[in-house]
Parts: structure tokens; C-alpha cells; sequence
């Protein structure tokens, strides 16, 4: 093996979202070696350009694999970091053997596995769901008549609501023909969660953790334009003020779950509901939040998301900076998600783009399909047709913005008839 000639960071699947801690690790003047675990065909159609920016690209998805082939690289190793869900657990377990910052192998599998996720936090003390695990999709039907309607079903290994189905009665338990068999990194589902639909508010909230102090960065709100129940909670989401009745039980809710997770540095984004009887752990990611929420830190805060999160895993013996002061934002956040919720077919047009670009507040739109694509029903992130990242003074400003996008924008498929 050549000497190690220079310090360098592992971003493991840096892609989406977490591409860009690429740039944060060369403006740390540290080389980039990325490791890909994502099923290969899924990777490079997704991505096909994931693999810019690297100084060394290896494929590999086990952690004796990923340390066999970085034993052939000439790079010091300063720091492991799982740029997408995908890549949690095994971030963990690489940065354990090499003695670097993270959060310990112990209970790595139960932050990413949510069957783990759960047994591991009820235990200690945390609400969860009711839930079943099973192994086959024929079980389904029988865990959730013992679970009761509504249900939920969802892969144990899954992101993005990918893979995530409304039970609303013994009907849909039993017909799931549809149903997604391979998660959204392309790798084949083998468990899923059968669970009781919690009913109530749902909130995502964001921390950063160092020595075992967390830190709530911000939370945001999933919106629904009415109370009907729902798989896919991406409709439109706005962050919580800070004096909001609901900040603080959330909080010191979080604060329980992260500790028993042990979770104790770096970034996290849990997802919660806070129903009637109290506040229910839906899942927690060790990791960072995706899109729209770590865009719009960057231009209405003064968090730079990828450049603060490396602090956390490369250690200089400094505390991070997100610990030692509160960020502090300019704007309140939101997003607007446009989907396809009735039937699949091909796009004639995205009407009302150049009226929504148009709206005070919007800050960027992002549109996943052109004319002429398929667009198949929206069940997942990666299958949303129109994206807005807004911002605004207030709270309110910012759900005016998001209403008026909803009134505005429109999905014409081929077929359709005019209204």
C-alpha cells in the first residue's frame, strides 16, 4: 500500500442532498473519498454523475468491504459521514474501526432499523406505536386486524415514505398488489412494520448533538388541507415558532429519544405525532434533514448545514459551533409539495410555474418531470412533480404563500378533461 499522503473525509452515499458535503470537505481543504452503497442499477440511472467531485470512488455496502478497500487508498480517514439515510449504520461501524468521532456501534442497527428503533426506545420508556413485524406482505392482513384501522405499513429499512401505505380498513390490508418490493435505494424489502395510525399532529424536528447535549435547531409541521388520514405527509410543512404550546413537550420528548438511542453527536431529524393521549416516536434519523428544510437553513439562516454538520464528525477538539450559539434565522421556512394524488399518466403540462416563481416568499422551485414524461401517482419523494421552498416574515405569511401556490399551480395529464 503507497503512504497515506493526505487527510481526507468518507462521505458515504453523497448523493441527492448529500452531495453537497462535497463542497464543504474541499472548502475544509481535506480530500473527498466516497463510498457508494446503493443498489447499482438504482445509482447510476438516478445519479449518473454521482462519482463528480470525488478524489476516490469505491462501491461497496458492507463495512469489511469499505475498510479493505480504503486500506488500498492513500488517504487519512478524518472523518465518517452518512450523507443519506442509507448509509447510517454502516457509517457507525466504519467509524468505530477507525477510531473516529461518531455514535457507537451498540445501538446502530436500532437507528436505522425502525423495528429496532422502536423496541430499543419503548423499552425505555418511549410512546410508540402499536406495531407488528413481519417477513411477507401475506402476513399483512392478519398483523393489522390485530393491530386495528386505521394501520400503517411500512419497510423497517425505508426513506422518502417510500414504500409506505395507508391501511384504512381489512380491504386494503388484503390487496396489496401494488406495493413497493424494493426501498428507495433499490434494495429488496424483506420487513415491514404493520402499525397503529397515530392520528395528530405530525412534527420533524432538528438537532445537533455534541457530548451528549442536543441541541433543537428548529421543528417543522407536515400540513394537510383537511383531517383525512394520509401515507404521504409532504402536502405543505412550516416551522414552528418558538412559543408554539407544543415546542417544549416536543422537546424534551426528543431529548429522551435521542438519549435512548444514543445519539450523541451530530445531526438527527425525528419525526413525531402528537396525538390526544401525548407525543408518539414515529422514526429518527441520525443524520441530516433532506432538501428543502438544509436549502433553506442555507438562505434564511446563518447554519451553513454541510460545512457546520462536518464539525461534528471530524474532530478538531473544538465544541461545534451550532453548540456554543443558537442559530439564528432572518425568515420562517416552508415548502409546498405539489403531487400527483389522483391517477398516473403522461404530462401535458405543470400550469401556473411562472405565477408561482412569481409569489413573494418563493425562494426556489424545483420540478421533477417535463411534458411528455410519465407521472405516476405521487407515493413517495422521489415522485413528487413540483417542489416550493418558501420563506417569509411569519408563520402566517409563509401558510398564505403555500395556499396560494396549492390555488395556483396545476397537473394537466393527457386525458384530462378541463374543469
Amino acid at each position: 500500500m503507497e503512504s497515506l499522503t493526505q487527510d481526507a473525509v468518507l462521505l458515504l452515499d453523497p448523493v441527492k442532498t448529500g452531495a453537497n458535503y462535497k463542497p464543504a470537505v474541499r472548502e475544509r481543504g481535506l480530500a473527498i473519498v466516497s463510498v457508494y452503497t446503493v443498489e447499482p442499477t438504482e445509482l447510476h440511472e438516478r445519479w449518473p454523475t454521482h462519482a463528480d467531485g470525488d478524489d476516490a470512488t469505491l462501491y461497496a455496502s458492507q463495512t469489511a468491504d469499505v475498510l479493505a478497500k480504503l486500506a488500498e487508498q492513500p488517504y487519512r480517514i478524518r472523518g465518517v459521514v452518512p450523507a443519506m439515510e442509507s448509509a447510517v449504520h454502516l457509517a457507525e461501524e466504519v467509524a468505530e474501526r477507525l477510531g473516529l468521532p461518531g455514535n457507537g456501534t451498540r445501538l446502530a442497527r436500532a437507528r436505522r432499523d425502525k423495528a429496532e428503533m422502536r423496541r430499543v426506545t419503548q423499552a425505555a420508556g418511549v410512546r410508540v406505536p402499536e406495531h407488528h413485524v413481519v417477513h411477507s406482505l401475506d402476513e399483512v392482513a392478519a398483523a393489522a386486524e390485530k393491530i386495528g384501522f386505521p394501520a400503517i405499513l411500512k419497510p423497517t429499512t425505508g426513506a422518502g415514505s417510500h414504500g409506505v401505505t395507508l391501511l384504512p380498513n381489512a380491504r386494503a390490508a388484503r390487496h396489496l398488489e401494488d406495493q413497493e418490493r424494493r426501498d428507495l435505494f433499490g434494495w429488496e424489502v424483506t420487513e415491514w412494520l404493520v402499525e397503529r395510525y397515530v392520528r395528530g399532529r405530525e412534527i420533524a424536528v432538528n438537532c445537533f448533538s455534541f457530548g451528549g447535549q442536543h441541541r433543537v435547531v428548529d421543528m417543522w409541521e407536515y400540513r394537510r388541507p383537511d383531517d383525512a388520514d394520509y401515507d404521504l405527509p409532504y402536502w405543505g410543512s412550516v416551522q414552528l415558532d418558538r412559543d408554539d404550546p407544543d415546542w417544549r413537550p416536543v422537546a424534551e420528548f426528543i431529548e429522551t429519544v435521542l438519549d435512548s438511542l444514543e445519539i450523541r453527536s451530530g445531526p438527527s431529524h425525528t419525526e413525531v405525532k402528537f396525538a390526544a393521549d401525548g407525543v408518539y416516536l414515529i422514526e429518527t434519523g441520525a443524520r441530516l434533514p433532506g432538501g428543502p428544510i438544509t436549502d433553506q437553513w442555507t438562505q434564511n439562516s446563518d447554519i451553513r448545514p454541510f460545512h457546520d454538520a462536518l464539525d461534528f464528525y471530524v474532530d478538531d477538539g473544538a465544541v461545534p459551533r451550532l453548540l456554543q450559539d443558537a442559530p439564528v434565522f432572518h425568515a420562517v421556512c416552508g415548502a409546498s409539495a405539489i403531487c400527483n394524488e389522483e391517477r398516473p399518466g403522461t404530462l401535458v403540462a405543470i400550469r401556473g410555474l411562472e405565477a408561482v416563481n412569481a409569489l413573494p416568499g418563493v425562494d426556489k422551485m424545483l420540478v421533477t418531470y417535463q411534458p411528455g414524461d410519465h407521472v405516476p401517482v405521487t407515493r413517495n419523494t422521489k415522485t413528487i412533480p413540483l417542489g416550493v421552498w418558501v420563506s417569509g416574515a411569519t408563520r402566517d405569511d409563509v401558510i398564505r404563500t403555500l395556499d396560494e401556490i396549492r390555488r395556483t399551480a396545476a397537473i394537466e395529464l393527457a386525458g384530462q378533461l378541463e374543469s
